[in-house]
């Protein structure tokens, strides 16, 4: 494992493999600032603006973002900043996609803003909690699923709303997908701070989960967790099951992206959480070198996201948690660590659907998978085919 070869390097090697990790999750861009949250009126088409995901990829197309928050607003540059905010704000975007992108990469807008080359905000609007939740319900797919997207460490308000509309865009997902932003520092090093800010908000996000979960036409709630966004979630889950609110987890269907968590953290969770409906999903990488710098800064401590699905150990605890381990290794990522594949797992959103709707009901629901890119299927590690296969 790659926690055990670290441990080969002397102290000040290891610390500057950690430090050159951590510099490369800062990535090599120029980070967006809040003008980007500006609704850009020209020079977009209006023919574009009426253009449906589903249309002519020569045109730019349009998807629409719920946000929750509760940072506090930066009244000086119209955004949110890293302070933690005493009530959530709520609010409702629009975006201008442009067409052709063949990677997960977002050029944000500048000064004159480019629509076939850039994503843009053309609408935003604050709004209070009724209308939000309201607006939330408009968009529940005809199955009653609606989505809520938890980010990671080191991430802007911005940075985690444009990844949302990057996501929503690729999944061609109908109606708003919801995200949930947490007061991250938004700086390399703030991974201390980031996890206070993390575990500060369970009952903000605890509040979302419970609002939109009261509504009968709300069937099914995906809560997507990614890296440290993952710890959240799961604190969350724990929480809700603290206050013996069954009727809010029945709903639940909770998947962890290279989820930042301490393996025995996690085993704690799952004891207090027990058994759920539907099962959690894990997205794991053995190559995620994030979650290495994650791993020594902890104390050399195993992460999650780390899960090494060829070791018959994590297969029986898949089994044994009623968990499914599904190993997403195969997709490309393009931050240059691995963390990041969640965000091209996004045009693969049908084949996944397709595997959770077809063995949520079976007896092999759970255990460790493989995710083949090649083949978009998600199958068994022993068996990578055209179809999905039940663990071994």
């Amino acid at each position: 494992m790659t926690e055990q070869r670290l441990k080969e390097f002397p102290m000040g090697t290891k610390a500057m493999l950690v430090a050159i990790g951590l510099a490369m999750l800062a990535g090599c861009a120029t980070r967006p600032s809040p003008d980007v949250l500006n609704p850009v009126h020209q020079p977009v088409h209006p023919a574009h603006l009426n253009a449906s995901l589903h249309t002519d990829e020569a045109a730019p197309s349009r998807v629409n973002v719920l946000a929750a928050t509760n940072r506090s607003p930066d009244t000086a540059r119209g955004g949110f900043g890293s302070a933690w905010a005493d009530n959530l704000t709520y609010e409702q975007y629009a975006f201008s996609v442009p067409p052709g992108r063949k990677d997960t990469a977002i050029t944000y807008p500048t000064a004159r803003p480019d629509p076939e080359r850039q994503f843009a905000v053309i609408r935003r609007e604050q709004l209070a909690k009724g209308a939000f939740v309201e607006e939330a319900l408009r968009s529940t797919q005809s199955d009653g699923t609606v989505g809520i997207f938890v980010h990671g460490y080191n991430y802007s308000y911005q940075e985690a709303l444009f990844r949302t509309a990057q996501i929503a865009a690729d999944a061609n997902i109908p109606g708003s997908p919801i995200l949930f932003s947490w007061p991250s520092a938004g700086a390399v090093a703030g991974y201390v701070a980031d996890r206070d800010a993390a575990l500060s908000s369970r009952s903000d996000l605890d509040s979302l989960v419970a609002s939109l979960s009261a509504s009968g036409k709300v069937k099914r709630i995906i809560l997507f967790g990614h890296s440290m966004g993952g710890f959240l979630v799961m604190e969350t889950v724990r929480q809700l099951k603290l206050q013996h609110r069954d009727d809010v987890i029945d709903k639940l269907a909770v998947i962890l992206a290279a989820p930042d968590i301490d393996v025995d953290v996690f085993r704690s969770q799952l004891k207090d959480i027990g058994r759920m409906p539907i099962p959690i999903s894990l997205l794991v990488s053995k190559d995620d070198r994030a979650l290495v710098a994650s791993s020594f800064i902890a104390g050399e401590r195993a992460r999650v996201g780390r899960l090494d699905i060829d070791d018959p150990v994590i297969r029986e605890a898949a089994l044994k948690e009623r968990l499914r381990v599904i190993d997403i290794t195969s997709i490309q990522a393009s931050d240059g660590l691995g963390h990041d594949r969640y965000a091209s797992l996004a045009k693969f959103g049908a084949q996944l659907a397709s595997f959770e709707s077809g063995r949520r009901s079976t007896a092999g629901d759970v255990g460790a998978y493989v995710f083949d890119a090649a083949g978009a299927a998600v199958a068994s590690p022993f068996r990578l085919a055209g179809r999905v296969v039940g663990s071994q």
